[in-house]
Order: C-alpha cells, then structure tokens, then sequence
C-alpha cells in the first residue's frame, strides 16, 4: 500500500471515529471533510470507497444500533430514544429505523423482549447489526 492510500486511509478512519464518538451530535460533511483536510465533495467520495458507504448513512446507521441497544435495553419511549441517537424528528427516525432494521422501532422492541439464550457476544453483536 502506498504511502498517499495508507495517509488518506488514516484520514477516513479519524473522520470515522469521530462520528462514532459524536454520533447523537449534529454532524455535516462539511465538518467531518474539514476534520480530513479534504473538499466535502471530495470526503464524500473517498469516505464511500473507503467504506462502502456515504458519510450520511453511516451515522444513520450508528444511530439506528444505538438505538436498538435503548429499545433492547431500558423501557424509555421511543420519542426519548429517538432524541438522544441524535435524530431530530421521530418521522426520520421511524422510517430510518424501519429501512435499516426492517421492523418498526416499536415492532422491534415487541419482538425482542423476550431473554435471549446466552450466546458469546460476539455473535450477538453480528446477529443484532443492521444489515442495512
């Protein structure tokens, strides 16, 4: 791997990690290319063919895994969860959350509330990650 793959590489993953940590803040692309020291454009592009995906859809889906462990793990309203995974309006998060996941936020809280057999978490956490 060449020196300018292995720096821009670098740069993808410290933008990433930054919306992993700021996942429930407001995040642009601006911000985020301007962490890398590249164009918006520019990020936007790279930032896909580094990881498959846009900017924006990984933090949606960020989101969305924050917010299943919430519905999973405490009996909070959706609204609540919804508002602290950083969406700004339940309808954007309702239809992200059902494009990701597949079942509603409510629908997946239903089905997962029976205990789950004991299983390495591991294969826990692949099992729960949103395929979308």
């Amino acid at each position: 791997m060449s020196k300018v793959v292995e720096e821009m590489n670098r740069r993808m993953l410290r933008a990433r990690d930054a919306m992993d940590r700021a996942y429930a803040e407001p995040l642009d692309v601006a911000a985020l290319a301007r962490l890398t020291h590249l164009s918006p454009s520019h990020f936007t592009r790279t930032f896909r063919a580094t990881f498959g995906e846009t900017p924006h859809r990984y933090l949606q889906r960020r989101r969305v895994e924050r917010a299943m462990a919430l519905l999973r793990r405490t009996d909070r309203s959706v609204t609540e969860i919804c508002v602290d995974v950083g969406f700004g309006s339940l309808g954007t998060f309702s239809r992200t959350f059902h494009d990701i996941v597949g079942e509603s936020p409510t629908a997946y809280r239903a089905r997962g509330a029976a205990p789950a057999a004991p299983v390495p978490t591991c294969f826990a956490m692949a099992w729960t990650r949103p395929r979308g």
